[in-house]
């Protein structure tokens, strides 16, 4: 499914998948940057801009909507609570590697935008995060490719060897039914 959008609409598919979640989305990208279909640079950017976006977005309901919405949910409240700790001790580790914490990554902004934790530094963080997030799994995603490649490779010269040893059995066998049919042929 990824990889239809993503040979159908290219970056649009990276950026659009990359601001909702976007992993998978970025390493097909990166495997199709590999094949030559897509530029790894490009692709790379589209991640950037739009794991940034998504994420600001996400940082931005939770600082306007975010209270109100965990007070009317007690059970969310508490496991908000739970991350509250974490997020003063160690803000801007968790806003530069959420994006790394599969199933995290829509939760951990807004949570971050309820926290009151500074706009503008998450902003410039976020950034970074993205960067990084993107060239890691973007590459991640290249040398996928390359090695499923290798392996597509690797594995028609198998299907080649395997079909000059069946090849090679068939021959033996008829080779074998021949003499066998002679010699009885000579004793009768």
């Amino acid at each position: 499914m990824f990889e239809e959008l993503i040979a159908r609409f290219g970056y649009l598919a990276v950026l659009l998948g990359t601001f909702f979640e976007g992993e998978a989305v970025l390493v097909a990208a990166g495997a199709f940057a590999h094949r030559g279909l897509l530029s790894l640079p490009l692709v790379v950017l589209a991640a950037i801009i739009g794991s940034t976006l998504g994420d600001q977005l996400w940082f931005q309901l939770g600082h306007r909507f975010g209270r109100p919405f965990l007070e009317r949910r007690p059970a969310w409240q508490a496991r908000a609570s739970a991350v509250q700790p974490h997020i003063e001790r160690h803000g801007d580790l968790v806003v530069l590697g959420f994006r790394f914490a599969y199933g995290v990554r829509t939760v951990t902004p807004a949570l971050l935008g309820m926290s009151g934790y500074p706009a503008l530094r998450f902003a410039c963080l976020n950034l970074v995060g993205s960067i990084v997030w993107a060239v890691v799994v973007g590459a991640g995603g290249w040398a996928l490719g390359a090695a499923l490649t290798g392996m597509l490779e690797r594995a028609a010269h198998v299907e080649e060897l395997l079909a000059a040893a069946v090849a090679g059995v068939l021959v033996v066998w008829m080779v074998l039914r021949l003499v066998r049919r002679r010699v009885r042929s000579k004793r009768h």
